[in-house]
């Protein structure tokens, strides 16, 4: 990999430039992208005008930049986590039709949750989730699902960093953390009312993969109400053991992959039968280069 006299390779600055961007920072001009990327103005200007020809940056009429359709086009193709996504995507619609509330599927990443999707109605309660947005693991309940299922070292890493505080229920102390991720285990699944929001109520139980690992936390955001938790939590449990059936129809290897509806592409499409049988012999037209 070619290194730059700061000893630093094309592909780090690269990253550097889309970190630079976050939710509440989607288009940023050439000076900003310097300023947030910690690289020079005349090295952004360069590595920023060669991710534009490639796509992966999008020109402004303003002269801002936002990450390019292409990056969603090559993630897409990934059986990671937006191939969890696309699998799991027809359970997160039949929870959110008997919810009517959010509906939300999270992953771990670092030492915070992040959402790979979100279902909402338009007059659901409050709800800060953000598709690719992220949330410390403690204040989420798909956080305290995924953190409470990691292990030790992990976890007093969290302990020991400081555990930010949203509402005044929120928790903070590590030993009370400890002692609810301890109540999450034996339960089987998490409940925060008000961690974030007054008004809010989150629920959630993990998504186990393959070789019965936590792969997700799938969860519900709805009014901190008196209303019943369990049917809500029976609701997701279904759900979840649902998606993790499709998981391992998709991921578990078979003596003849191709034998199977869709193929290879069974690990990132969830469809009907008769689309799966023939999207393997689709003609597929070619894509120019850039």
């Amino acid at each position: 990999m070619a290194r730059s006299s700061g000893g630093r390779s094309a592909l780090s600055r690269i990253m550097q430039v889309f970190t630079a961007f976050d939710v509440d920072a989607v288009f940023l001009n050439i000076s900003q992208l310097s300023a947030r990327s910690g690289l020079p103005l005349a090295t952004t200007h360069r590595i920023v005008a060669e991710m534009e020809d490639f796509g992966l940056l999008e020109r402004q009429p303003d002269k801002t930049y936002r990450l390019g359709v292409r990056l969603w086009e090559i993630a897409c193709r990934t059986p990671g986590a937006l191939g969890l996504r696309e699998i799991a995507m027809p359970h997160l619609q039949s929870v959110q039709t008997r919810v009517r509330q959010h509906t939300q599927l999270g992953i771990l990443e670092g030492r915070e949750v992040l959402f790979l999707e979100r279902l909402s109605a338009r007059d659901a309660v409050v709800n800060v989730t953000l598709v690719g947005g992220r949330l410390p693991l403690h204040v989420s309940s798909s956080g305290l699902v995924l953190l409470a299922h990691a292990d030790e070292e992990f976890q007093y890493e969290v302990f020991s960093g400081e555990l930010f505080r949203y509402t005044e229920q929120t928790v903070r102390s590590p030993d009370a953390l400890r002692q609810l991720l301890q109540k999450i285990r034996h339960d089987g699944f998490a409940i925060g009312n008000g961690f974030i929001h007054p008004d809010a109520r989150g629920i959630a139980v993990p998504v186990r993969g393959v070789n019965d690992n936590i792969v997700a936390g799938l969860s519900v955001v709805v009014p901190n109400d008196e209303a019943p938790t369990l049917p809500l939590v029976r609701l997701l449990q279904g759900a979840s053991a649902a998606i993790t059936q499709d998981l391992l129809a998709a991921y578990t290897p078979q003596a003849d992959p191709q034998s199977a509806p869709g193929g290879r592409f069974r690990q990132l499409v969830s469809s009907s039968a008769d689309s799966m049988e023939y999207l393997p012999t689709a003609p597929r037209p070619t894509r120019a280069g850039r």
